[in-house]
Protein backbone atom coordinates (compact mmCIF):
# COMPACT_ATOMS: atom_id res chain seq x y z
CA UNK A 1 0.00 0.00 0.00
CA UNK A 2 1.22 3.47 -0.98
CA UNK A 3 1.51 6.00 2.30
CA UNK A 4 0.92 9.34 0.81
CA UNK A 5 -0.10 12.51 3.61
CA UNK A 6 -2.54 15.10 2.38
CA UNK A 7 -4.21 12.62 -0.37
CA UNK A 8 -6.04 15.23 -1.05
CA UNK A 9 -3.54 17.73 -2.64
CA UNK A 10 -3.93 17.59 -6.61
CA UNK A 11 -0.96 15.88 -7.80
CA UNK A 12 0.31 13.39 -5.11
CA UNK A 13 -1.65 10.62 -5.95
CA UNK A 14 0.60 7.74 -7.22
CA UNK A 15 -0.82 7.16 -11.38
CA UNK A 16 -1.32 11.21 -11.68
CA UNK A 17 1.49 12.43 -14.24
CA UNK A 18 0.75 16.20 -12.98
CA UNK A 19 2.01 19.41 -14.49
CA UNK A 20 3.09 21.07 -11.41
CA UNK A 21 2.83 24.83 -11.62
CA UNK A 22 3.57 27.54 -9.12
CA UNK A 23 0.69 27.55 -7.01
CA UNK A 24 -0.27 24.18 -6.95
CA UNK A 25 1.25 23.47 -3.76
CA UNK A 26 1.42 26.04 -1.14
CA UNK A 27 4.92 27.13 -0.37
CA UNK A 28 6.23 26.18 2.97
CA UNK A 29 8.31 29.05 4.39
CA UNK A 30 11.45 27.81 6.62
CA UNK A 31 10.69 24.40 6.49
CA UNK A 32 13.78 23.12 5.12
CA UNK A 33 16.02 25.29 7.56
CA UNK A 34 13.95 24.21 10.15
CA UNK A 35 14.21 20.66 9.80
CA UNK A 36 17.55 20.93 8.60
CA UNK A 37 18.41 22.26 11.86
CA UNK A 38 16.95 19.11 13.89
CA UNK A 39 19.01 16.71 11.18
CA UNK A 40 22.36 18.35 12.19
CA UNK A 41 21.90 18.31 15.95
CA UNK A 42 21.12 14.84 15.97
CA UNK A 43 24.86 14.41 14.26
CA UNK A 44 23.05 12.64 11.10
CA UNK A 45 25.21 14.77 8.81
CA UNK A 46 28.55 13.30 10.41
CA UNK A 47 30.67 11.08 8.22
CA UNK A 48 30.15 7.14 8.50
CA UNK A 49 33.85 5.79 7.88
CA UNK A 50 33.71 2.73 9.73
CA UNK A 51 30.18 1.54 7.93
CA UNK A 52 32.30 2.52 4.31
CA UNK A 53 35.25 0.58 5.76
CA UNK A 54 32.65 -2.77 5.96
CA UNK A 55 30.89 -1.65 2.84
CA UNK A 56 34.16 -1.29 0.82
CA UNK A 57 35.55 -4.81 3.01
CA UNK A 58 32.50 -6.61 1.34
CA UNK A 59 33.03 -5.09 -1.93
CA UNK A 60 36.38 -6.74 -2.14
CA UNK A 61 35.52 -10.06 -0.64
CA UNK A 62 32.63 -10.80 -3.17
CA UNK A 63 34.96 -8.92 -5.80
CA UNK A 64 38.12 -12.34 -5.14
CA UNK A 65 35.06 -14.48 -4.85
CA UNK A 66 33.72 -14.01 -8.26
CA UNK A 67 37.46 -14.11 -9.86
CA UNK A 68 37.83 -16.73 -7.88
CA UNK A 69 35.33 -18.63 -8.88
CA UNK A 70 35.38 -17.77 -12.13
CA UNK A 71 39.19 -19.70 -11.78
CA UNK A 72 37.86 -22.52 -10.80
CA UNK A 73 34.71 -23.03 -13.26
CA UNK A 74 36.51 -22.96 -16.25
CA UNK A 75 35.19 -23.70 -19.49
CA UNK A 76 31.27 -24.70 -18.57
CA UNK A 77 28.02 -22.71 -18.69
CA UNK A 78 27.88 -22.20 -15.13
CA UNK A 79 30.18 -19.16 -15.72
CA UNK A 80 26.61 -17.28 -16.59
CA UNK A 81 26.20 -17.44 -12.72
CA UNK A 82 29.28 -15.87 -11.95
CA UNK A 83 28.60 -13.17 -14.69
CA UNK A 84 25.21 -12.60 -12.58
CA UNK A 85 27.31 -12.03 -9.40
CA UNK A 86 29.97 -10.15 -10.93
CA UNK A 87 27.11 -7.30 -12.33
CA UNK A 88 25.67 -7.08 -8.66
CA UNK A 89 29.39 -6.52 -7.32
CA UNK A 90 29.87 -4.01 -9.98
CA UNK A 91 26.32 -1.87 -9.35
CA UNK A 92 27.39 -2.06 -5.85
CA UNK A 93 30.84 -0.40 -6.37
CA UNK A 94 28.50 1.97 -8.59
CA UNK A 95 26.35 2.68 -5.36
CA UNK A 96 29.44 3.44 -3.05
CA UNK A 97 30.60 5.67 -6.35
CA UNK A 98 27.43 7.54 -6.52
CA UNK A 99 27.79 8.28 -2.57
CA UNK A 100 31.78 9.45 -3.01
CA UNK A 101 30.31 11.86 -6.52
CA UNK A 102 27.97 13.61 -3.06
CA UNK A 103 31.16 13.49 -1.12
CA UNK A 104 29.68 11.18 1.62
CA UNK A 105 32.70 9.20 2.67
CA UNK A 106 35.48 10.63 2.59
CA UNK A 107 36.63 13.54 4.55
CA UNK A 108 37.41 16.45 1.98
CA UNK A 109 36.13 17.08 -1.91
CA UNK A 110 38.69 16.22 -3.85
CA UNK A 111 39.91 13.07 -1.74
CA UNK A 112 35.78 11.67 -2.57
CA UNK A 113 36.03 13.14 -6.14
CA UNK A 114 39.24 10.91 -6.72
CA UNK A 115 37.57 7.82 -5.34
CA UNK A 116 34.46 8.55 -7.54
CA UNK A 117 36.37 8.97 -10.37
CA UNK A 118 38.45 5.24 -9.42
CA UNK A 119 34.86 3.29 -8.37
CA UNK A 120 32.78 4.52 -11.39
CA UNK A 121 35.94 4.55 -14.10
CA UNK A 122 35.82 0.23 -12.43
CA UNK A 123 32.32 0.27 -14.01
CA UNK A 124 33.50 1.51 -17.24
CA UNK A 125 31.39 5.55 -16.60
CA UNK A 126 32.81 8.94 -17.09
CA UNK A 127 32.82 10.38 -13.95
CA UNK A 128 32.48 13.72 -15.47
CA UNK A 129 29.63 12.83 -17.47
CA UNK A 130 27.65 11.65 -15.22
CA UNK A 131 28.07 14.11 -12.30
CA UNK A 132 27.05 16.54 -14.46
CA UNK A 133 24.05 14.98 -15.45
CA UNK A 134 23.21 13.85 -11.61
CA UNK A 135 24.08 17.12 -10.35
CA UNK A 136 21.26 18.90 -12.49
CA UNK A 137 18.95 16.21 -11.86
CA UNK A 138 19.41 17.07 -7.74
CA UNK A 139 18.81 20.91 -8.43
CA UNK A 140 15.82 20.88 -10.33
CA UNK A 141 14.06 16.56 -9.76
CA UNK A 142 11.13 16.04 -12.68
CA UNK A 143 11.24 19.86 -13.61
CA UNK A 144 10.99 19.38 -17.76
CA UNK A 145 13.95 20.96 -19.47
CA UNK A 146 16.07 21.01 -16.48
CA UNK A 147 16.23 17.50 -15.02
CA UNK A 148 17.91 15.37 -17.94
CA UNK A 149 16.62 12.33 -16.11
CA UNK A 150 13.09 12.91 -17.97
CA UNK A 151 14.67 14.11 -21.10
CA UNK A 152 12.97 11.74 -24.03
CA UNK A 153 15.53 9.24 -25.29
CA UNK A 154 13.95 5.99 -26.03
CA UNK A 155 11.80 6.42 -23.37
CA UNK A 156 9.62 9.57 -23.29
CA UNK A 157 8.13 10.89 -19.97
CA UNK A 158 6.55 13.80 -20.64
CA UNK A 159 3.33 13.97 -23.31
CA UNK A 160 4.65 16.31 -25.33
CA UNK A 161 7.81 14.08 -26.09
CA UNK A 162 5.68 11.31 -26.55
CA UNK A 163 3.90 12.79 -29.32
CA UNK A 164 6.54 13.71 -30.88
CA UNK A 165 8.51 10.28 -31.64
CA UNK A 166 8.56 8.91 -34.82
CA UNK A 167 9.44 5.56 -36.40
CA UNK A 168 10.60 3.12 -34.17
CA UNK A 169 11.05 4.97 -30.94
CA UNK A 170 6.93 6.19 -31.62
CA UNK A 171 5.84 1.76 -31.93
CA UNK A 172 8.42 1.71 -28.90
CA UNK A 173 6.56 4.39 -27.03
CA UNK A 174 3.25 3.42 -27.40
CA UNK A 175 3.81 0.28 -25.07
CA UNK A 176 6.71 1.86 -23.31
CA UNK A 177 5.76 1.05 -19.94
CA UNK A 178 5.89 -2.82 -20.56
CA UNK A 179 8.82 -2.51 -22.16
CA UNK A 180 11.04 -0.59 -19.60
CA UNK A 181 12.49 -3.03 -17.88
CA UNK A 182 13.29 -5.17 -21.27
CA UNK A 183 14.80 -2.08 -22.37
CA UNK A 184 16.92 -1.86 -19.04
CA UNK A 185 19.06 -4.76 -20.12
CA UNK A 186 20.76 -2.60 -22.49
CA UNK A 187 20.92 0.74 -19.89
CA UNK A 188 24.38 -1.00 -18.84
CA UNK A 189 26.06 -0.39 -22.19
CA UNK A 190 23.66 3.13 -22.75
CA UNK A 191 25.95 4.12 -19.62
CA UNK A 192 29.24 3.10 -20.91
CA UNK A 193 28.42 4.42 -24.75
CA UNK A 194 27.53 7.89 -23.16
CA UNK A 195 30.45 8.72 -21.16
CA UNK A 196 32.92 7.39 -23.71
CA UNK A 197 31.16 9.82 -26.19
CA UNK A 198 31.05 12.70 -23.59
CA UNK A 199 34.99 12.08 -23.42
CA UNK A 200 35.40 12.30 -26.90
CA UNK A 201 33.71 15.12 -27.74
CA UNK A 202 35.15 18.07 -29.10
CA UNK A 203 36.16 20.98 -26.42
CA UNK A 204 37.78 20.87 -23.11
CA UNK A 205 36.48 18.04 -20.83
CA UNK A 206 37.93 18.01 -17.53
CA UNK A 207 40.38 14.83 -17.28
CA UNK A 208 39.21 13.68 -20.25
CA UNK A 209 42.56 11.19 -20.42
CA UNK A 210 42.73 10.18 -17.33
CA UNK A 211 39.13 9.14 -17.52
CA UNK A 212 39.63 7.22 -20.92
CA UNK A 213 42.50 5.68 -19.79
CA UNK A 214 40.66 4.47 -16.52
CA UNK A 215 37.93 3.20 -18.95
CA UNK A 216 40.25 1.53 -21.26
CA UNK A 217 42.28 -0.10 -18.89
CA UNK A 218 39.01 -1.48 -17.10
CA UNK A 219 37.51 -3.04 -20.48
CA UNK A 220 41.12 -4.64 -21.01
CA UNK A 221 41.38 -6.42 -17.43
CA UNK A 222 37.95 -6.78 -17.83
CA UNK A 223 37.39 -8.95 -21.20
CA UNK A 224 41.03 -10.23 -22.12
CA UNK A 225 40.49 -13.02 -19.31
CA UNK A 226 37.15 -13.66 -20.28
CA UNK A 227 38.31 -14.81 -23.97
CA UNK A 228 41.42 -16.24 -23.02
CA UNK A 229 39.79 -18.50 -20.55
CA UNK A 230 36.35 -19.03 -22.52
CA UNK A 231 35.36 -20.38 -25.65
CA UNK A 232 34.01 -17.64 -27.82
CA UNK A 233 30.68 -18.48 -27.35
CA UNK A 234 30.41 -18.34 -24.01
CA UNK A 235 32.70 -15.22 -23.83
CA UNK A 236 29.98 -13.45 -25.44
CA UNK A 237 27.25 -14.58 -23.13
CA UNK A 238 28.80 -14.59 -20.10
CA UNK A 239 29.48 -10.58 -21.25
CA UNK A 240 25.92 -10.43 -22.50
CA UNK A 241 24.06 -11.63 -19.13
CA UNK A 242 26.84 -8.96 -16.66
CA UNK A 243 26.18 -6.01 -19.08
CA UNK A 244 21.71 -7.17 -19.46
CA UNK A 245 21.76 -7.89 -15.31
CA UNK A 246 24.05 -4.73 -14.71
CA UNK A 247 21.75 -2.27 -16.67
CA UNK A 248 18.18 -3.88 -14.83
CA UNK A 249 19.83 -3.52 -11.19
CA UNK A 250 20.99 0.09 -11.75
CA UNK A 251 17.85 1.15 -13.80
CA UNK A 252 15.64 -0.60 -11.38
CA UNK A 253 17.46 1.00 -8.44
CA UNK A 254 16.96 4.35 -9.63
CA UNK A 255 13.53 4.25 -11.53
CA UNK A 256 10.78 3.86 -8.56
CA UNK A 257 12.50 7.58 -6.98
CA UNK A 258 10.53 9.65 -8.91
CA UNK A 259 8.77 8.19 -12.39
CA UNK A 260 5.01 8.58 -11.57
CA UNK A 261 5.32 11.40 -9.35
CA UNK A 262 4.74 15.12 -9.90
CA UNK A 263 6.07 17.01 -12.92
CA UNK A 264 7.02 20.42 -12.61
CA UNK A 265 6.51 22.99 -15.28
CA UNK A 266 9.71 24.46 -16.46
CA UNK A 267 9.00 28.04 -14.92
CA UNK A 268 7.55 26.90 -11.77
CA UNK A 269 9.20 28.28 -8.55
CA UNK A 270 8.77 26.21 -5.93
CA UNK A 271 10.50 26.23 -2.27
CA UNK A 272 13.19 23.88 -2.16
CA UNK A 273 11.35 21.30 0.61
CA UNK A 274 8.54 21.24 -1.69
CA UNK A 275 10.40 20.15 -4.67
CA UNK A 276 12.58 17.71 -3.50
CA UNK A 277 9.92 15.75 -1.27
CA UNK A 278 6.92 15.72 -3.73
CA UNK A 279 8.64 15.15 -6.67
CA UNK A 280 10.31 11.96 -4.84
CA UNK A 281 8.99 8.50 -3.46
CA UNK A 282 10.71 6.39 -0.35
CA UNK A 283 10.67 2.56 -0.85
CA UNK A 284 9.99 0.89 2.25
CA UNK A 285 11.90 -2.20 3.13
CA UNK A 286 14.44 -1.27 6.15
CA UNK A 287 18.04 -2.68 5.46
CA UNK A 288 17.49 -5.16 3.07
CA UNK A 289 16.15 -2.24 0.92
CA UNK A 290 19.06 -0.31 1.97
CA UNK A 291 21.35 -2.63 0.68
CA UNK A 292 19.90 -3.42 -1.86
CA UNK A 293 19.39 -0.32 -3.42
CA UNK A 294 22.36 1.51 -1.81
CA UNK A 295 20.68 3.71 0.31
CA UNK A 296 18.31 5.21 -2.81
CA UNK A 297 15.77 3.55 -1.30
CA UNK A 298 15.61 7.25 1.02
CA UNK A 299 14.71 9.09 -1.40
CA UNK A 300 13.12 11.90 -0.44
CA UNK A 301 16.09 12.40 2.50
CA UNK A 302 18.45 11.93 0.09
CA UNK A 303 17.25 14.42 -1.98
CA UNK A 304 17.05 16.53 0.93
CA UNK A 305 20.37 15.90 2.46
CA UNK A 306 22.88 14.53 -0.44
CA UNK A 307 25.51 14.22 1.68
CA UNK A 308 24.40 12.37 4.31
CA UNK A 309 25.68 8.86 5.15
CA UNK A 310 23.89 6.07 4.16
CA UNK A 311 23.29 4.67 7.72
CA UNK A 312 21.67 7.55 9.41
CA UNK A 313 19.05 7.79 6.03
CA UNK A 314 16.03 5.58 8.07
CA UNK A 315 16.68 7.96 11.34
CA UNK A 316 16.47 10.99 8.90
CA UNK A 317 13.32 9.59 7.32
CA UNK A 318 11.21 9.68 10.89
CA UNK A 319 12.50 13.51 11.62
CA UNK A 320 11.46 14.76 7.50
CA UNK A 321 8.01 12.43 7.82
CA UNK A 322 6.97 14.12 11.54
CA UNK A 323 7.76 17.70 9.79
CA UNK A 324 5.68 16.74 6.70
CA UNK A 325 2.53 15.46 8.43
CA UNK A 326 3.13 19.36 10.97
CA UNK A 327 2.97 21.38 7.73
CA UNK A 328 0.40 18.90 5.89
CA UNK A 329 2.74 17.91 3.06
CA UNK A 330 3.04 14.89 1.24
CA UNK A 331 5.69 11.98 1.61
CA UNK A 332 5.08 9.54 -0.23
CA UNK A 333 6.29 5.77 0.74
CA UNK A 334 5.60 2.55 -0.97
CA UNK A 335 6.71 -1.52 -1.58
CA UNK A 336 9.22 -1.56 -4.04
CA UNK A 337 6.81 -4.04 -6.22
CA UNK A 338 4.63 -1.79 -5.93
CA UNK A 339 6.83 0.97 -7.73
CA UNK A 340 7.49 -0.92 -10.33
CA UNK A 341 3.53 -1.26 -10.69
CA UNK A 342 3.77 2.26 -10.55
CA UNK A 343 6.47 3.23 -13.14
CA UNK A 344 4.57 1.15 -15.28
CA UNK A 345 1.76 2.31 -15.20
CA UNK A 346 2.51 6.20 -16.02
CA UNK A 347 5.02 5.40 -18.11
CA UNK A 348 2.20 3.40 -20.54
CA UNK A 349 0.02 6.54 -19.73
CA UNK A 350 2.24 8.72 -21.09
CA UNK A 351 2.79 6.56 -24.10
CA UNK A 352 -0.75 7.28 -24.86
CA UNK A 353 -0.02 10.09 -26.10
CA UNK A 354 2.16 8.79 -29.19
CA UNK A 355 -1.38 6.20 -30.37
CA UNK A 356 -2.83 7.48 -33.13
CA UNK A 357 -6.45 7.58 -31.78
CA UNK A 358 -8.10 5.49 -34.61
CA UNK A 359 -5.53 2.50 -33.52
CA UNK A 360 -8.90 1.68 -31.26
CA UNK A 361 -11.00 -0.84 -33.75
CA UNK A 362 -14.54 1.29 -32.49
CA UNK A 363 -12.66 4.57 -33.23
CA UNK A 364 -11.25 3.36 -36.51
CA UNK A 365 -15.27 2.23 -37.66
CA UNK A 366 -16.30 5.87 -37.11
CA UNK A 367 -13.61 7.43 -38.28
CA UNK A 368 -13.55 5.55 -41.83
CA UNK A 369 -17.75 5.98 -41.31
CA UNK A 370 -17.74 9.78 -42.02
Amino acid sequence: MTTTYSPQVSGTGPFIPTRARTGDFPPVAKAYREVSQIVRESGLLRRAPGFYAMVGAGIAVSLGAVITGFILLGDSWFQLLIAAALAIVLTQIGFVGHEAAHRVILKTGPANDRLALALLGIIGMSYNWWDSKHSRHHQNPNRIGRDPDIQADTISFIEEDAGQSRGLIRALTKRQGWLFFPLLTLEGLNLHLQGIVHLCQRGPVKGRWIELSLIVSRFAILITPIFVFLPVGKAFAFLGVMFALFGVYMGASFAPNHKGMPVIAHDARFDFFTKQVRTSRNIRGGWWATWLMGGLNYQIEHHLFPSMPRPHLSKASQIVQEHCRTLNVPYTETSLMQSYGIVIKYLNRVGLAARDPFDCPIAAQYGRSQ
